[in-house]
């Protein structure tokens, strides 16, 4: 594929940046700056954002005497919105193959999850293995691909960024305690400090505009974290699955934070297998990334 000089500016870029011109020109600074990186938040969201909005408008319409299953409507409006993404280019095959990964990863742990009685999917449908609706990969895939978008829509730089095979090693020891703390103790609170340890040092070096900021790569994940707790609470105030002992309406327990922190860690690890440009084992200052070009929705950068 031949790749698009950096100094030549995609439709999306020249979007940005008159849109960015319109907000400066009517808001505060700050306040164009807040507009713009919650328009760029939700672009990259576009993916769950989507989802959810399909598992809202199904609850609200459909009735129990339809021929199709509302499950298996959420399949097929997954798969479509999976296929326009990649027919308008907003997510490269390599990524969808990562994000193919994050989705296997997580319906195994759906089915496991579920057969354990953590939670449950209550509705009919025949696109179900092992009583859980094959949608609900797709909500996996959709974390993987809010990772890999925000990645290049917001330029993305990780730095310093600890030794790949060591945050490989986090990923596998968080994913396999979903499973393992059924049968031995939980050790959630180790793999926190583990993060922290990790990841305490990394800046994650992001771009609105031309104006460069950083967060702490923790911060982010936590403050993630607050927002998919947010969506999971509306998939279970739409009945669309349950947790064992909640009663309806009730909020998900504020401990399901600390799933999605560590879930977060998992998926980010993921989609670096694929996207390793931005991670810099140094640490990285201002004036290394203000000469760069900010090309809006980069291709995905490989480790080779």
């Amino acid at each position: 594929m031949t790749k698009r000089p950096a100094h030549t500016p995609t439709t999306t870029r020249r979007l940005e940046r008159a849109l960015g011109d319109r907000m400066r020109a009517c808001l505060p600074g700050w306040v164009a700056e807040l507009v713009m990186f919650v328009l760029k938040m939700g672009w990259s969201a576009l993916f769950g954002i989507s989802l959810l909005f399909a598992i809202i408008l199904t609850k609200a319409i459909w009735q129990g005497g339809w021929t199709v299953h509302r499950y298996d409507a959420l399949v097929l409006i997954a798969v479509g919105l999976q296929v326009l993404f990649l027919a308008l280019k907003l997510e490269t095959w390599a990524e969808a193959r990562v994000i193919l990964l994050f989705h296997a990863t997580g319906t195994a742990m759906e089915i496991f999850k579920v057969h354990a009685g953590s939670w449950a999917y209550p509705e009919a449908g025949l696109l179900k293995f092992f009583g859980v609706p094959l949608f609900s990969g797709f909500m996996y895939a959709s974390v993987g691909s809010f990772m890999a978008r925000t990645i290049r829509v917001f330029d993305m730089r990780f730095a310093p960024y600890p030794p790949f095979w060591a945050t490989l090693l986090l990923a596998t020891a968080i994913y396999v305690n979903f499973f393992a703390h059924h049968f031995v103790p939980d050790i959630r609170v180790g793999l926190f400090a583990a993060t922290l340890i990790l990841f305490s040092r990394t800046r994650i070096w992001y771009r609105i505009g031309a104006n460069l900021y950083w967060m702490p790569l923790p911060l982010a994940a936590f403050l993630s974290a607050v927002f998919l707790w947010i969506a999971e609470n509306i998939g279970t105030m739409t009945g669309t699955w349950v947790y064992s002992g909640q009663a309806r309406l009730e909020l998900v327990s504020i401990g399901k934070l600390g799933s999605w922190y560590l879930l977060l860690y998992v998926a980010f690890v993921t989609v670096t297998i694929v996207v390793r440009g931005p991670l810099s084992a140094a640490p990285l200052v201002r004036s290394d990334l203000a000469t760069t070009e900010p090309p809006e929705e980069m291709p995905a950068r490989s480790a080779g």
